[in-house]
């Protein structure tokens, strides 16, 4: 079989996203582990896709003005892959146009080849067209999300749409359990060190060497603010409830400067392995990796033997709503019913943890969304609920504000057992 090209290969990645319906990071990550393309035709591979994912509204919209009539799904595709190039990638005429007619089926070649040619000749006035559009389709985001950000953000909203639709950086965490900040930017003169967050560096490229030595890990710093809330200190049991890939797991050990037990706890079997891979990796040996899901059963006896817990660390499972930008296909699978589903859902893993905690102790809730109805309203649902729990302190950090992904935290310290 002959070898897929980068156009051939992003092809293939939208497909089986539109069909199957698998999270977009392991749609092309399997196909390019399989693919033997250089390493530029990779990360065109990538680009394609993911800026296609980006700009799905938008570069329908201009299929529409483009050809009336109706188009076949597999046809749209390709027409979206040779509009991004047309328009928001600028690749040469040439290579956009002949290329990507060229990955099509012979069947389907002159109606490809016919709307390619007539963007680049009405590219002036369809980029004037699309300008002048409502911000959802300028920007590519459901209506319903730009909808609650404009109530919530205002002017901001645009900033934050376009901010999801940036690559996003590489930053990544200096792991102290193995090294220290000065000798790791010796190590690792590419590495940029971030001004105000001395364990945090910036990369151009995924720094392979630093990964697998276990002297970073790659995380952005908005992921800090909930650990930093725990402040764990030495010796302490802490429970880490909803912990896969690890990443907070690893920087908890850290702060622990690895003395004390974490339980870590995730449902998925194949996220939790993950979870085990990263913190060996990073050599914190106090974790203990426990399959647990919140919402189904009573704590095990693993974690009952640990229990009660100085400080437990729960960071929920949400819409994702603050890290679109890193998840490039979240916006397209968000429903309405999603933030009270999740919300529920957050509050009867909160109810359980929560009976895990000692008197005196600390819970850290924490979320990678922006919405309130996942944040601020389900802390103040379980003060309501529980008035020996008392809010110390909540933080978030919001992309056009700090220039990092969205986060929220909420420290609550708990008088008696609850």
């Amino acid at each position: 079989m002959a070898q897929r090209s980068a156009r051939e290969t992003a092809l293939a990645a939208l497909r089986l996203w539109r069909k199957e319906k698998r999270f977009a990071d392991s749609i092309i990550s399997g196909l390019l582990a399989n693919a033997d393309l250089t390493p530029s035709d990779r990360a065109f591979a990538l680009e394609l896709f993911y800026g296609v994912l980006r700009n799905l509204t938008l570069l329908d919209f201009w299929i529409a003005c483009l050809r009336a009539s109706r188009i076949e799904t597999n046809v749209r595709d390709i027409l979206r892959l040779g509009l991004y190039q047309v328009f928001l990638l600028k690749t040469p005429e040439h290579a956009a146009v002949h290329e990507t007619v060229a990955i099509a089926s012979q069947k389907r070649r002159s109606i490809i080849n016919a709307v390619l040619r007539a963007a680049t000749r009405q590219r002036s006035v369809l980029l004037a067209q699309a300008d002048a559009q409502p911000l959802f389709v300028r920007t590519s985001h459901p209506q319903l999300l730009v909808e609650r950000w404009q109530q919530r953000f205002g002017e901001y909203t645009e900033e934050l749409c376009k901010w999801n639709n940036r690559p996003a950086p590489i930053y990544g965490r200096i792991n102290r359990i193995k090294t220290d900040p000065e000798t790791f930017l010796q190590l690792y003169p590419d590495s940029r060190p971030l001004a105000g967050n001395p364990d945090f560096v910036e990369f151009n490229t995924l720094p392979k060497a630093a990964l697998d030595s276990g002297h970073c890990y790659i995380q952005d710093p908005s992921t800090a603010i909930a650990c930093q809330l725990l402040d764990p200190k030495p010796g302490e049991r802490i429970l880490d409830a909803c912990a896969a890939p690890g990443g907070k797991t690893a920087y908890l050990a850290q702060l622990l400067q690895n003395q004390g037990v974490i339980i870590a706890c995730d449902r998925d079997r194949d996220r939790l392995q993950i979870l085990k891979d990263n913190v060996d990796r990073q050599g914190a040996t106090i974790v203990r990796a426990v399959r647990h899901d919140w919402t189904r059963n009573h704590p095990s006896e693993e974690i009952l033997s640990i229990a009660p817990f100085d400080r437990v660390l729960l960071d929920a499972p949400c819409t994702n709503t603050g890290v679109m930008r890193r998840r490039i296909d979240v916006r397209w699978r968000l429903r309405p019913e999603d933030f009270s589903r999740m919300s529920n859902e957050q509050l009867i893993i909160s109810r359980a943890v929560l009976r895990l905690l000692k008197p005196g102790g600390i819970l850290v809730y924490s979320t990678c969304s922006l919405e309130r109805e996942e944040n601020e309203q389900v802390v103040s649902r379980l003060l309501a609920e529980l008035p020996a729990l008392a809010l110390e302190t909540e933080k978030d950090s919001l992309p056009f504000r700090d220039g990092f992904d969205g986060a929220f935290a909420a420290k609550l310290s708990a008088a008696v057992a609850l």
